[in-house]
């Protein structure tokens, strides 16, 4: 099993940044594709951002060139540094692990709905305007 804890959320005014962090524990974790969803009252899920166990890294269009995603197997740990936020990003922002050879935002996104991933309890961020 893996277990996956978020932390790093806050509150910022539009344009600000926040890192996001994801302790898992399991020592199969680095072999799992990991990323980070979201979920907005009232909105679907979205996926943010994935990376595979080759550290390729894939991300929703809405946050290229402004979120970047990272692992440190060795701290057994995700990131998702958030920079130039926007108010309609506030949400609650979710670590998952998804043991498929398919790494993607999409796989992502799917992890409550699937028998082979975790995820975390998740991790407010909201933008004020």
């Amino acid at each position: 099993q893996v277990q996956l804890v978020e932390s790093g959320g806050g509150s910022v005014q539009a344009g600000g940044s926040l890192r996001l962090s994801c302790a898992a524990s399991g020592d199969t974790y680095s072999s799992y594709c990991m990323g980070w969803f979201r979920q907005a009252p009232g909105k679907e899920r979205e996926g943010v951002a994935s990376i595979d166990s080759d550290g390729i890294t894939r991300y929703a269009d809405s946050v290229k060139g402004r979120f970047t995603i990272s692992k440190d197997n060795a701290k057994n740990t995700l990131y998702l540094q958030m920079n130039s936020l926007k108010p309609e990003e506030t949400a609650m922002y979710y670590c998952a692990a998804v043991l498929s050879r398919s790494c993607s935002v999409v796989v992502v996104v799917t992890a409550p709905h699937r028998d082979d991933a975790y995820w975390g309890r998740g991790t407010q961020v909201t933008v004020s305007s």
